[in-house]
This record gives structure tokens, C-alpha cells and sequence, in this order.
């Protein structure tokens, strides 16, 4: 199935919400392309790609909790999304996760529900890791 609804989901294992997402993509019968973003790195091309697409300002993408964001200085409301952008592909950390990418769009899924409105088929039913059930519109 992965070919002809290709998705890529950019991923860090250790985080709930993204494994989550990818369960849920899982659970729907696809096979995504695992980009683990922590070992790969970003480059600044792919994050400009991947922002404008989801019109979304490096800021808004900028994840500050269990990140250097404070001690980079980069919380203060004056930086700019340029020196954002510099520091999300020197500390990949510093990019909030998971990214999805579909032929339906492009989202940052927090929750990790948010992914189902990028899946042309979605799984019947979902159980989150904390046990939370996921109601699927018309499962």
C-alpha cells in the first residue's frame, strides 16, 4: 500500500505522541517511510520544505520541553525564524514531533489523532498507548 499513498512520518522513538501517530498509521494497513530525524539530522532545505507546506512558522514547529530552546536564547519573542531554522538543524531536538507527510498534506500531528486527517483509509478502531480509546468518524 505504501506506494500508492506514500507517507513518511518523521519520527523519535522515544516520544509517546509520535509513536502513537505511527501506530495509527500502522493500524490503517500502511507501511510509512520511519524517518528518525535525532539520527538523520534535518537540513534546512527539507525543514524550509516542510514548514511552508504546513504554513507554519519556525516557531510554531519550535518544541521547547526537554530541549536547549531556553538556554539557546531562542524562547526570547525577538529571535528570528532564520536563527530558529540555523538552530533546529544543529540541535534536531529542537524540532517538535512527529512530522507527517501525505499526498493529503503535511502536519505536525500533536495529538497524535491529527494524523487521520492525512490518511485516505483509516484504521477501525485505535487504542492509545495510555489506554486512551480513539474514535474514528465513521469506523
Amino acid at each position: 500500500m505504501t506506494g500508492e499513498f506514500p507517507i513518511t512520518i518523521f519520527h523519535n522513538p522515544a516520544c509517546g505522541t509520535s509513536r502513537n501517530a505511527l501506530a495509527m498509521i500502522q493500524a490503517a494497513g500502511y507501511s510509512p517511510a520511519v524517518v528518525e530525524y535525532l539520527t538523520t539530522g534535518w537540513t534546512r532545505p527539507q525543514l524550509e520544505e516542510l514548514l511552508r507546506r504546513m504554513d507554519m512558522p519556525a516557531r510554531a514547529a519550535l518544541r521547547e520541553k526537554g530541549t536547549p530552546a531556553g538556554e539557546l536564547g531562542l524562547l526570547d519573542p525577538n529571535i528570528s525564524d532564520d536563527s530558529i531554522l540555523d538552530a533546529m538543524v544543529a540541535h534536531p531536538i529542537l524540532v517538535n514531533r512527529p512530522i507527517v507527510v501525505t499526498p493529503l498534506g503535511v502536519k505536525l500531528c500533536r495529538p497524535s489523532e491529527a494524523v487521520l486527517e492525512l490518511l485516505e483509509i483509516k484504521p477501525a478502531s485505535f487504542t492509545k498507548e495510555d489506554g486512551e480509546v480513539v474514535v474514528i468518524a465513521g469506523s
